[in-house]
């Protein structure tokens, strides 16, 4: 089922982004293979619309992949088969104001969503190794295995980025 406007399905989708918290992240290879990883994206909703946020290495394999292909494919799901898959443009914020922020936003997110970067980032907000990397979806699908049991569609939401 095409869903027109994000707000239709924002309570679904942060429920599960929330409760999941985990997803796979798949990034493309200089060879064009898929490349996937386990992170923890912290989304927020700017004018009601989402954006996603991944504190990750700003000088690593996934960064190289990025630099040649902006695209990532996310999958979050659980044993309760709910799935979320976000397909998403990435970038790295690297303003250090709008780094500020995410990091407090972040560390200030209550459990399981938020939690303390400076266990993985001990030098702080000014580690250079630190990243902030931005996704932007161009395309979100709520599905869940008690849906397709019900033989309902997917919910599936798009825009252009």
């Amino acid at each position: 089922m095409e869903v027109s406007d994000f707000p239709e399905i924002r309570g679904e989708f942060q429920r599960r982004v929330e409760r999941i918290v985990w997803c796979n992240v798949a990034t493309m290879d200089r060879r064009d293979r898929p490349r996937s990883r386990i992170l923890h994206p912290v989304w927020e909703y700017p004018e009601d619309q989402p954006v996603g946020w991944i504190a990750t290495g700003r000088h690593t394999l996934k960064a190289k992949h990025l630099d040649r292909n902006p695209f990532v494919s996310l999958t979050y799901w659980d044993p309760e088969h709910e799935q979320v898959m976000a397909e998403c443009r990435a970038s790295w914020e690297d303003d250090p104001d709008e780094k500020a922020r995410i990091w407090n936003l972040i560390c200030s997110a209550p459990e399981p969503v938020g939690y303390d970067l400076n266990m993985f980032w001990p030098g702080g907000l000014d580690d250079p190794n630190f990243g902030a990397m931005k996704l932007q979806p161009w395309r979100l699908e709520l599905w869940s295995l008690a849906a397709l049991a019900r033989r309902e569609e997917p919910k599936v939401w798009r825009q252009e980025v």
